[in-house]
């Protein structure tokens, strides 16, 4: 999430050849069979093996390598110094993560900020740090076992397969309400698009908004169709480049949209730290797909380094802007910072296409990791080719559809991505990283380092407790005032 990545089911071949420490030597003659790999800015590299997807074959590489492998490819021929393929691992990797991190959170940032209070921002820096030291535990975690080689995997050393199982339930759930909040997104903002269109269907009961939302999302269902992974990997790409023309329609429209940024920002309402927190961690979700980029780096050991530069690039990014909507807009600030933009401006335009097309890149690429689970693990081999890609096709029509009717049920997009992030993207990316991490190394860490993460796997819990119920709550109050009305 930007946005918020999942993982694709394979056969390991091989693993990598390095020592396991002392912490993991028990776990060093387990072989794991099966691992769920993916995530939304990831997905582009499974084309270099789509020929095992098509035809129903276990890849010969596995889905690690082939998740990131563009991570490095070409870094001889365009740096330079003393080691030229660490430097391109290096800034490869810092460009992948930092795609991986930048996503839908960024839409509501100012909005966080306005309600949070100016001094919120240290709580967004402090959760930043937090999922930035998670992210550092997952390295440590890969760099003592070789053999692990996914967050599910590193699920399955710490607790066996019920590890794997909350891995992937969580993985799973975050994929699902995440495209709520993409297709809650879609919907607010091609209203807007498209103001003055009347379309309403009365013997469906359908409004504007609704019929616009239905046409966009039946636009994208084919794209669940295409067999050709190289295609779909096209559209991640894109996914990245709308979250970057968002940022800059807003930079412009401070600078050159007439616009003063003369409005005041509370200092601290701390009654509403606990709905933007989820806010907050949903922005920082990226965690699942940090093991797929450690193993790509042909350098290792600046996995953290990596993490350091990232993480503090997206925070900046946030908390800039963060501050520029709040000034801009103050407490008129939409949830999506999109929807307060003056719309006779042409950035305005320019950055509503570019949150109306994200979600329409995003189906395909989220649908892809649980496409092939369901070919590989589910249906029989002896099924054909063409079935499969049929059946595998219907089943994603058939949730996005489903993911179609939740949007338009509850089309609030602060309460639904606040109560992502607080139910389900505070497990992956700051809970379950130092759950595993101290289950693992219980007695290879020093006290203090154990105290640091019991610390904050209390916060994590707390914060995802508190969260939750605050989202809920105010999700709640707002169907009832709509059903009232």
């Amino acid at each position: 999430m930007g946005g918020r990545i999942f993982e694709a089911i394979g056969k390991l071949s091989k693993y990598l050849e390095s020592s396991v420490s002392n912490c993991l030597s028990h776990h060093k003659n387990q072989v794991v069979s099966e691992s769920v790999h993916g995530a939304n800015s990831a997905i582009k590299q499974l084309s270099t093996c789509h020929v095992c997807v098509e035809q129903s074959q276990v890849c010969k590489c596995s889905s690690d390598e082939l998740l990131l492998k563009g991570v490095n490819e070409g870094a001889d021929n365009h740096d330079r110094g003393n080691n030229p393929q660490a430097n391109s691992s290096f800034t490869h990797a810092v460009i992948n993560m930092v795609g991986m991190l930048i996503g839908l959170g960024q839409l509501s940032m100012p909005y966080g900020l306005q309600n949070g209070g100016w001094t919120s921002s240290f709580f967004l820096v402090g959760l930043g740090m937090t999922c930035a030291y998670a992210a550092h535990v997952l390295g440590k975690i890969l760099d003592k076992n070789p053999k692990s080689r996914s967050f599910t995997d590193i699920g399955q050393h710490a607790f066996g397969s019920k590890g794997r199982v909350l891995a992937t339930t969580f993985i799973y759930t975050e994929i699902f309400m995440a495209l709520v909040s993409y297709t809650i997104s879609l919907h607010d903002n091609i209203i807007t698009i498209f103001s003055g269109t009347h379309l309403n269907l009365h013997w469906a009961k359908l409004s504007t908004s609704q019929v616009l939302t239905v046409i966009a999302v039946f636009v994208a269902l084919p794209s669940l169709w295409l067999r050709d992974l190289s295609t779909i990997s096209f559209l991640s790409f894109g996914g990245i480049l709308m979250s970057l023309i968002i940022f800059t329609s807003v930079a412009c429209t401070a600078i050159f949209g007439g616009v003063k940024a003369n409005h005041k920002i509370p200092a601290l309402q701390l009654q509403n730290i606990p709905a933007i927190s989820g806010l907050y961690i949903f922005s920082y979700a990226g965690h699942i797909v940090f093991p797929d980029l450690y193993k790509a780096m042909k350098d290792p050991s600046k996995f953290t380094k990596v993490i350091i530069v990232s993480f503090s690039l997206v925070t900046l990014l946030y908390i800039v802007l963060a501050f520029l909507g709040a000034k801009l807009f103050g407490s008129q600030v939409n949830p999506q910072i999109t929807l307060s933009m003056p719309p006779h401006l042409i950035v305005t335009k320019i950055a509503l296409w570019a949150t109306v097309l994200t979600p329409m890149t995003k189906y395909a690429l989220e649908f892809v990791p649980f496409a092939i689970q369901l070919e590989h693990n589910i249906l029989p081999n002896s099924m054909s080719s063409k079935t499969k890609m049929i059946i595998r096709a219907s089943v994603g029509s058939v949730l996005l559809l489903i993911i179609l009717a939740l949007a338009l049920s509850v089309p609030y997009f602060e309460h639904v991505l606040g109560l992502t992030g607080s139910l389900v993207s505070v497990g992956i990316c700051v809970i379950l990283p130092c759950v595993f991490y101290v289950k693992i190394c219980w007695s290879q860490i020093s006290k203090l380092i154990l105290i640091l993460n019991l610390c904050i796997i209390s916060l994590g819990c707390c914060l995802g407790v508190f969260g939750t119920i605050s989202s809920s709550k105010a999700l709640i109050e707002t169907l009832k005032k709509a059903h009232s009305a």
